[in-house]
């Protein structure tokens, strides 16, 4: 783990807060949101060109893993935020959309950070995560739709245009360059030259955005103070939740420690830039989408760090056991 992705919730706060204070300046205020989508653009282009779609086919060596995985990500899990929301956030469908899109959404970086940590299988953590990715872009627009129609009035060509400029097109051009790279330079050359820099500007160009958007909207915040707090119930409880699931779902499917901590991560983990790049653009009207999903990581990182250690705690005694073994 990187000294940046180590204190990524506090380079976010620190980005929220800087945002705020630039905010105050009329210079800033009316020209920070146009730069929000290019800095996401950006970042989403540097998350993509990290993804080797060519390996997608190594998550169906372990069908019960990647089968198990797939059906908590991707049909539970949007039931079981939109029902959170239902109960703790009516009163509020643009706080409550904001959270669905970041619970639909499974992680693509850091959960293998955590996965590490928790000395689980980051192979395994790994070979799924391709096939997440293409689900969760295919997917995303649907769950909008079935999930957020009720909620907020949805522009159907507002969000396919946006859905367009900040995956599409980004996800298609590191594809090309991907390819291209290692063609003229090889393998070895993209991975360690290329690849070892990626990373930290991800987060760089993530802050950027959030300093972008909350200097514009910082307003917007101001008027609603108490988001975080409608937020953090429904958000702990998710985790919780998901987190006795995934060990249940272990035990059940008879994996070894390793390989829990993998299922855990990867169905507890969310990817909140990929749904934030889609609600800035698709939904430019309703900042306090966006807000969630910038203010749900704050909370979301150290509840992951918090389970990496639980797990931790939990191994110890079945490593043990091995050893008498």
């Amino acid at each position: 783990m990187s000294f940046a992705e180590k204190l990524q919730s506090i380079i976010i706060l620190f980005a929220v807060l800087l945002g705020l204070l630039l905010g105050q300046i009329p210079l800033f205020q009316i020209y920070a949101e146009h730069f929000i989508v290019p800095f996401l653009i950006i970042m989403l282009f540097g998350v993509f060109l990290q993804i080797p779609l060519k390996d997608i086919t190594k998550s169906f060596k372990n069908i019960k893993f990647t089968g198990s995985s797939i059906a908590i990500n991707f049909l539970w899990t949007p039931i079981f935020a939109w029902a959170l929301g239902a109960i703790f956030l009516h009163k509020t469908p643009d706080i409550w959309l904001g959270f669905i899109m970041l619970m639909v959404t499974p992680c693509t970086d850091w959960y293998l950070i955590f996965t590490g940590i928790a000395k689980g299988n980051v192979a395994l953590a790994t070979a799924i995560l391709p096939l997440n990715l293409i689900l969760q872009l295919l997917l995303l627009p649907v769950y909008l739709l079935v999930l957020g129609g009720s909620l907020v009035n949805i522009n159907v060509i507002t969000l396919v245009t946006g859905i367009l400029l900040v995956l599409i097109l980004p996800f298609a051009g590191a594809i090309v360059l991907r390819y291209s790279v290692i063609k003229l330079k090889g393998e070895e050359w993209f991975e360690n030259k290329l690849l070892s820099r990626i990373s930290f500007n991800q987060i760089i160009f993530l802050s950027l955005a959030i300093v972008s958007m909350f200097a514009s909207q910082g307003e917007v915040l101001m008027k609603n103070p108490t988001i975080m707090l409608k937020l953090l119930l429904p958000t702990v409880i998710f985790f919780i939740v998901n987190f006795f699931i995934g060990q249940i779902a272990g035990r059940l499917l008879k994996l070894s420690y390793e390989d829990t901590v993998a299922f855990n991560f990867t169905t507890l983990a969310r990817n909140s830039p990929i749904a934030l790049a889609i609600a800035v653009a698709s939904f430019p009207e309703a900042p306090l989408i966006a807000l969630a999903l910038v203010i749900g990581p704050l909370m979301e990182l150290p509840i992951l760090a918090t389970i990496s250690q639980v797990l931790l705690a939990m191994g110890k005694p079945k490593a043990a056991r091995d050893r008498q073994n």
